[in-house]
């Protein structure tokens, strides 16, 4: 296996649980459903005093202030007959420090799928039998990766999420817009930590069940093809067995 080779099975080693985790952030962020959960599951309604309408109002225009180019999130609401910016300066700022940052999640997703996808077509769509087996368990080493780090994840998620989000958002932002004030500020009154909490043990649980399936289908096609390898390696052994005679 030359330098090249091995440079790129190493980087399949590491995109493919980037892939994974990356992806099933960006559905998240994209679905719905998720925003519906946040509303419901923590009465926005009756936290922020936004009729429930303008909540989901105000979901659909996040979602889609995530994937245009605006730089500032701005929409109106209204409140107890006078019409404003659902969000103020701090929290706007906030959101535009999210929005750089799901930008780069976006980013890497996009080029590690494409990098996972080349690199099965490249290596072992037009390879031997063997390869293919190499790719199953390269595939199992990156999945367990991404299962250590995941785990670490959801380990904080469940014992220690406080310390864990706060630590978060000091590595991941420069700045403490972050610090919202439950009291008065709609963007944390409509996704509280407990909603961030249940995101990550989602995530966790997502990025877990899919690869299993991979694992699975990975460990499979090792089992199934073992006697066929061995029979391989026994004709090659004759073989040259012969050839020495």
């Amino acid at each position: 296996m030359g330098f090249a080779r091995t440079l790129a099975t190493i980087l399949f080693v590491i995109a493919l649980p980037i892939a994974l985790i990356t992806t099933n952030i960006r559905i998240l962020v994209n679905a719905p459903l998720v925003y519906d959960y946040a509303f419901d599951r923590y009465d926005a309604e009756s936290v922020t005093g936004i009729s429930r309408d303008q909540i989901d109002d105000v979901g659909a225009g996040l979602r889609d202030y995530f994937n245009n180019d605006e730089d500032t999130f701005y929409q109106t609401v209204t409140e107890d007959g006078l019409e404003g910016p659902v969000f103020n300066a701090r929290e706007t700022t906030h959101l535009q420090d999210v929005k750089a940052l799901l930008k780069n999640v976006f980013r890497a997703q996009e080029i590690s799928v494409i990098f996972v996808l080349l690199y099965v077509v490249a290596f072992f769509i037009w390879e031997r039998e063997g390869q293919v087996r190499q790719l199953a368990i390269q595939a199992l080493i990156g999945l367990g990766l991404g299962v250590v780090a995941v785990g670490a994840v959801g380990i904080f998620a469940a014992f220690g999420f406080d310390a864990a989000w706060e630590r978060f958002h000091s590595l991941a932002f420069a700045n403490d817009f972050w610090r919202l004030n439950t009291r008065t500020d709609h963007l944390i009154q409509m996704f509280p930590e407990p909603f961030w909490r249940d995101m990550t043990i989602l995530l966790g649980l997502m990025c877990a069940f899919e690869a299993l399936l991979i694992a699975a289908a990975s460990t499979v096609y090792l089992v199934g093809t073992r006697s066929e390898r061995r029979r391989l390696a026994g004709s090659v052994a004759m073989t040259s067995n012969t050839q020495a005679a």
